[in-house]
């Protein structure tokens, strides 16, 4: 039997709305499979947590998730966070540098029922998640941004062959596990960055060198922003440093719907964490019209690298229902959200897809 020991972590605002959503869909797919046991425990993190704990991240929670395979987070805001308070802080960077979670995938798929700039789009972009221009302060001392005199600002980017290289690892086996076009494109400015861009393109071309079935180029990463808005149906996995593939894959996001459509899921050697790539939302929080899709496909994608972790064919197949009932829904568009068309509320969303997954 594959047990999984997983955690809650809700965030703040819409995040106690698609968080619960997500869950519900992912135990919807588990349970026709009895083999897969979850064990969910719900911590807690954000603004929330601030007002129980008097932390935004408190201890306890770090504590357990250590001891889990993996977690959702939900978005976290941060208007209504006192300025100046140490423990007021964004969990989002704590978390990812704490349990080395160095790669972050973004996927961008279009479909064909749902307003989109481009169709025919399926492309993944793989991010290193904990270096660039914002590096580990305890790491690196002295290493970030700073001001030697008032009239000049300098920031500093970390780029280390460790974390490109696992990152470049992270990108090539989604390429092989991938029934598409078997292709990683390195996105670089080693023009310029000689030596930093140029340390990530040789690591990922020794990476390469592991997969001879896997098509590898580089681009330059003006060249390939101009070909992301004109082809973007050309490129199959891309990986790229920290701040190129922020801006790039909120790029790729718009060309398919915009960040309500972006899921996203940081990877380390020993943990997961399913994480949209939008905000909190406040503005619409407690409306509940929020579109789950993003928090979904992130605890889906979540669901299926635990699978390919633990090598559990019914995990997979599990992820792979969600996939598909995430699918059916969209191509009716009878239950979604008003931003995608629609009139049903986020928690219709989430129980047609649970429905459509039992039907499977």
């Amino acid at each position: 039997m594959a047990k999984y020991y997983l955690g809650s972590l809700k965030g703040d605002d819409i995040g106690l709305e698609i968080v619960p959503v997500a869950i519900q869909v992912l135990n919807a797919a588990v349970e026709k499979y009895k083999e897969i046991n979850i064990e969910w425990e719900e911590l807690p993190v954000g603004y929330p947590s601030y007002l129980q704990t008097g932390e935004t991240l408190p201890q306890k929670t770090l504590n357990v998730l250590h001891k889990m395979d993996g977690w959702i987070l939900g978005p976290i805001g941060h208007m209504a966070y006192p300025k100046g308070d140490p423990k007021a802080i964004n969990p989002h960077p704590i978390l990812r540098r704490k349990f080395d979670l160095v790669s972050n995938i973004r996927p961008a798929r279009s479909y064909a029922t749902l307003p989109c700039l481009h169709q025919n789009v399926d492309l993944i972009i793989v991010r290193e998640n904990n270096e660039g221009f914002q590096p580990d302060r305890n790491m690196y001392k002295g290493i970030g941004e700073f001001m030697p005199t008032p009239d000049m600002a300098l920031s500093v980017r970390v780029i280390t062959k460790r974390n490109s290289r696992m990152v470049a690892r992270t990108a090539f086996k989604l390429a092989r596990q991938r029934n598409k076009m078997k292709k990683v494109t390195a996105i670089h400015k080693n023009t310029v960055f000689k030596l930093g861009c140029g340390l990530f393109v040789d690591s990922c071309s020794e990476i390469a060198k592991d997969y001879p079935d896997i098509e590898f180029n580089t681009m330059v990463v003006d060249t390939f922003a101009m070909n992301l808005v004109m082809r973007p149906q050309n490129f199959d996995v891309v990986v790229t440093t920290n701040t190129f593939g922020d801006i790039l894959s909120d790029e790729a996001a718009g060309l398919v719907g915009g960040l309500g459509m972006a899921a996203g899921l940081c990877v380390g050697p020993q943990y997961v964490m399913a994480q949209a790539t939008h905000g909190s939302a406040p503005d619409i929080a407690g409306k509940h019209i929020a579109n789950p899709y993003a928090m979904i496909m992130s605890t889906q994608m979540m669901l299926y690298w635990l699978g390919n972790k633990k090598k559990d064919s019914e995990t997979i197949q599990a992820a792979r229902d969600i996939e598909l009932g995430v699918e059916k829904v969209l191509s009716q568009m009878k239950y979604v959200t008003p931003d995608l068309g629609g009139t049903a509320t986020t928690e219709e969303m989430g129980i047609a897809i649970c429905k459509a997954i039992q039907t499977l």
